[in-house]
């Protein structure tokens, strides 16, 4: 039986969809840890399903700034991928590309944006590869569209385009540890409804 909203999932699909997201982040993580040529121990991520409210709170609340990834993707599956990543994780990154940390993620020049943009589309594509694979899909991924806002703002764009239906997504929290600092990084998974019934369908839990 097809699903109306997300609302609708039952207990055996949730559980299937955090198992997708599971498989999803370690493959988008592996990609992280091959660019940024550091080892990454990752513990299993945990995987919800969450209201946009309850999703910006476990970030960090409204007005935490971050910088948002945003990734559509299209095909047999159509919808969105958000990544979030935290100043620690950004640093880092422009550390180890650019050997200084940015003095705060608004003094981000362009090129050092540009490595942040292309990072989370290797890792989006990862993380799509993985579910086409399990799923026996095909999934294009669209060049992301970074924003450096407090969450709040950032959240509304995802919020209005996925709002008719419902107001839940997967989120995914990963927790890692590169270079003995421990880091945090959110992904946030929105299928269409139609999509999400197609991907049930193929996992055979529709």
């Amino acid at each position: 039986m097809a699903i109306g909203k997300y609302e609708d999932l039952n207990a055996m699909q949730i559980d299937v969809l955090r198992e997708v997201g599971n498989i999803g982040s370690g493959n988008a993580t592996t990609a992280l840890s091959s660019m940024m040529g550091k080892v990454i121990d990752i513990e299993v991520p945990h995987v919800e399903v969450l209201d946009f409210n309850a999703a910006i709170d476990a970030v960090g609340g409204p007005e935490k700034v971050i910088a948002g990834l945003l990734i559509r993707i299209n095909g047999d599956i159509d919808g969105m991928i958000m990544f979030l990543f935290e100043q620690n994780l950004i640093s880092l990154i422009v550390s180890t590309f650019f050997g200084a940390e940015p003095e705060n993620i608004f003094s981000l020049n362009e090129a050092e944006l540009s490595a942040i943009n292309e990072m989370g589309n290797i890792m989006a594509g990862s993380y799509v590869n993985a579910i086409a694979q399990l799923a026996g899909l095909t999934i294009d991924v669209e060049p992301p569209s970074m924003t450096i806002d407090m969450l709040g703002a950032i959240m509304s764009v995802p919020a209005i385009e996925m709002g008719e239906m419902g107001d839940k997504l997967l989120f995914i929290d990963n927790n890692m540890k590169i270079d003995d600092t421990s880091i945090r990084s959110k992904m946030l998974l929105l299928p269409t409804i139609d999509s999400l019934d197609h991907l049930l369908e193929k996992l055979g839990v529709a």
